[in-house]
């Protein structure tokens, strides 16, 4: 089938009446060009599964950098690109920034493909040259902006060629919020493949598949050794520490599927748990995190599996104390501001407030949902500020209004918190790069973030001895000492304000 079979509608971005078209032409443009192009039902699907916040969305990197890592760290899985190249270039290279060493597929094109169709031919002739079976389970073609924008309908695609299984889906800028969403986008479209395969008929069991215990699923990526502490958390419940979504095999999709239970660690996979719940299993959320926390989630699980309660309170018994006594010997002593766009940032705060810290204000670009609302009260309950859909504005007016000790979030965040001589962490590669759960992740924490806090006399030292340099008209690299020339400042002020006035009057005729 091609695009000559169907009724479809065109939408010329090289329209010289459009002026700014294309991928950088804004989101409501692309949006209302989408729409136009036959995309409202995926639109409307995202806009209900991933709800924006008071603004429009958070600031974050291009939101397909995360459908493409999900893709990228699956064994056996193809992938291919389609967008304009820039958008492609960046993608890749921070792809294979992050450890990927898979090729990523290009179909490029031009104004002409783009608006006659053939750019969707295009991507089906890639598609049918990819799928070998010898080397392929599957193969993920992904729309970014543009083509989404336009129409170029992947559904088309046949569900598989020469037995390799064929995924098309649509991660545009303003479609997805985040990239920590764009993984749910990409996971769900998967196991609602897997889902359908398994009510079909029977399907090859994964390697790995434990058969001694029920399996707890795990939704989120975690860190490598937190899979191993939820497992000796569960042991005592006779459950193991099952299949982590996403996966690194496609056939552990099936086993993720018949799990006792779902653990939504990262509590933004709305399209996942709905694909588990279609297929009848339970969506306990939060995380064995500190003593609460760990208490808590044995407490939802033992339920969720019917667990005898003495066996829950053994298990308890067993790991509580123990992760108190990690929490107090190793103690934070300090006010924090937590912000980042991972999903897991209120699991931090809270192990970060039974450290010890005073917690004012955890923001994250991530959704409220069912599985975040026992976390998000908790904190609450002890006075911290809960921000969903967080934004940059959002953070700097926390650090504006707490100046905490230390600021943990994003990059911009940690720039602005360092230009002010307060410590700050980088959540991504600090923070979210180690483990939370149970004992071990119990002073995780607590070790990068007081050494962290000891550098807080440097940044008073560096700031005094380096106050003014590079700020305002002394910004750059000089040979001399600059001169100040207000006089030229004054002169060019005019020459502005003018011109805004010479607009204004021309706007109002």
């Amino acid at each position: 089938m091609s695009l000559n079979d169907i009724e479809a509608v065109p939408v010329n971005f090289t329209d010289p009446s459009r002026e700014g078209a294309g991928c950088h032409a804004g989101k409501d443009v692309l949006l209302d060009a989408a729409k136009a192009a036959g995309k409202s039902d995926i639109l409307d699907k995202y806009a209900q599964t991933y709800p924006a916040g008071p603004h429009d969305q958070p600031q974050s990197m291009c939101p397909a950098f995360g459908s493409l890592r999900v893709g990228l760290r699956m064994e056996r899985t193809a992938t291919i690109l389609s967008g304009s190249a820039c958008c492609v270039y960046g993608l890749t290279f921070t792809s294979h920034f992050y450890g990927a060493r898979r090729t990523v597929g290009y179909v490029p094109f031009d104004s002409e493909t783009l608006v006659t169709g053939k750019l969707f031919e295009d991507i089906r002739e890639a598609t049918y040259k990819l799928a070998d079976p010898d080397k392929y389970d599957t193969i993920i073609i992904t729309n970014l902006c543009v083509p989404t924008a336009s129409g170029v309908p992947l559904d088309l695609l046949p569900d598989q060629i020469n037995g390799v299984r064929i995924i098309g889906i649509d991660v545009p800028g303003f479609g997805v919020p985040t990239h920590a969403e764009a993984k749910d986008v990409l996971a769900g479209a998967m196991l609602k493949y897997a889902r359908t395969e398994v009510e079909q008929g029977p399907v090859s069991a994964p390697a790995n598949r434990r058969k001694d215990l029920p399996a707890i699923t795990i939704l989120g990526e975690l860190f490598p050794a937190d899979p191993m502490s939820l497992g000796m958390l569960l042991e005592p419940l006779d459950l193991a520490c099952g299949t982590v979504v996403p996966t690194r095999q496609w056939r552990e999709l099936y086993s993720a599927l018949d799990g006792a239970a779902v653990a939504a660690i990262h509590p933004f996979y709305s399209a996942s748990v709905c694909e588990f719940q279609k297929a009848g299993r339970t969506i306990v959320g939060s995380a064995p995190v500190g003593s609460d926390g760990t208490a808590d989630w044995l407490d939802s699980i033992g339920e969720a599996c019917g667990i005898a309660s003495s066996k829950i309170a053994a298990a308890k018994n067993q790991f509580l104390p123990m992760i108190k006594e990690t929490l107090t010997s190793a103690p934070i002593d300090a006010r924090l501001i937590i912000s980042g766009y991972e999903g897991s940032e209120l699991l931090v705060a809270r192990l970060a407030v039974e450290s010890g810290a005073h917690v004012h204000y955890v923001g994250t670009a991530c959704p409220a949902t069912p599985w975040s609302a026992s976390d998000a009260q908790w904190l609450e309950n002890k006075g911290v500020v809960v921000k969903f859909r967080a934004s940059l504005e959002d953070d700097l007016a926390a650090l504006n209004e707490y100046k905490p000790d230390l600021a943990i979030g994003t990059t911009p965040l940690v720039q602005e918190a360092k230009s002010r001589a307060i410590p700050a962490l980088y959540f991504t590669n600090l923070i979210s790069a180690r483990p939370l759960m149970g004992v071990i992740g119990a002073g995780s924490i607590a070790q990068v973030i007081n050494a962290a806090l000891k550098n807080r006399d440097r940044f008073a030292q560096m700031k005094e001895f380096f106050d003014g340099v590079g700020e305002g008209d002394t910004a750059g690299i000089w040979e001399q000492k600059p001169v100040a020339r207000p006089e030229f400042s004054a002169q060019y002020a005019k020459k502005l304000a003018k011109q805004a006035d010479q607009r204004k009057s021309t706007a109002t005729q």
